[in-house]
């Protein structure tokens, strides 16, 4: 594990404490960076400590190395969290490769799983105390698009991402009556830059997802909604937000070419 704490944010989420996991790049840097801006307290949590602590020194929070597919890993981060914790935002994910169900990797479908759904469900299980003893603790679990709607050659993603699906709304169940809020953020086409390099290992395949596209999201659209969810009174809860760039009317229909002058 791995620390590094500089002076707390101001502003009128000062002493409120979150954290982002996967905020080594992309969203879940973006996160980091508008959630501090709000004021809050982020402790930045991912695999790659280099990043992290980079990150945690610009924005005034905590770096704790973490690999949420791993027991130990992740209790390891609860013991960094302490006792108290005001915002998780469970954003550690990804797709790796496109193989249709009948030339599945299935080492791949289970990596996808162990990150998205059962990463999810052990740092939410080691964190829950602690966000129960704000009075106020909530959970953004960052879904996608593809956790609604299946496509050729995203079996393991999109089962995986209906997985986490599944897991929000279970929780917001199960938890009904305690002041804690879960809500699930679904983007559909983000631009990032490591996103579609890590899921087909190739830059040329990677650039092509977007080619021609006007304006898809980027990582900063998906923090800003997660800092406005943070943002609302603790007794109103957004089950869900799902985002999309105009470009992208469904997950089947996206239109390359010119929209915005």
């Amino acid at each position: 594990m791995t620390a590094e704490t500089t002076a707390p944010n101001s502003g009128p989420n000062s002493g409120r404490t979150a954290v982002v996991t996967g905020a080594s790049s992309g969203i879940g840097e973006a996160t980091a960076r508008a959630l501090a801006g709000a004021g809050f307290r982020v402790i930045c949590a991912a695999r790659r400590s280099d990043r992290i602590e980079r990150l945690a020194s610009k924005i005034g929070g905590v770096a704790v190395t973490c690999d949420v597919t791993s027991e130990a890993s992740v209790a390891d981060l609860a013991a960094a969290v302490g006792e108290r914790l005001d915002v998780l935002v469970n954003n550690a994910g990804g797709a790796y490769g496109a193989d249709q169900v009948a030339t599945a990797d299935i080492g791949a479908w289970q990596r996808m799983f162990e990150v998205n759904v059962l990463g999810v469900v052990r740092v939410t299980k080691a964190l829950l105390p602690a966000l129960r003893a704000s009075g106020s603790g909530l959970v953004v679990n960052i879904g996608s698009t593809a956790g609604r709607v299946a496509y050729a050659g995203g079996g393991g993603y999109t089962a995986a991402k209906h997985g986490l699906h599944a897991v929000s709304q279970t929780l917001r169940l199960e938890l009904n009556g305690e002041p804690l809020r879960i809500t699930e953020i679904a983007p559909g086409m983000v631009h990032t830059d490591e996103f579609a390099l890590v899921r087909f290992g190739d830059a040329a395949r990677a650039e092509a997802v977007y080619a021609d596209v006007d304006s898809p999201l980027v990582a900063h659209d998906v923090a800003e909604a997660v800092r406005w969810v943070a943002s609302l009174p603790r007794h109103v809860n957004i089950d869900e937000l799902v985002m999309r760039p105009v470009a992208q009317a469904a997950q089947h229909q996206l239109h390359r070419g010119p929209i915005f002058d």
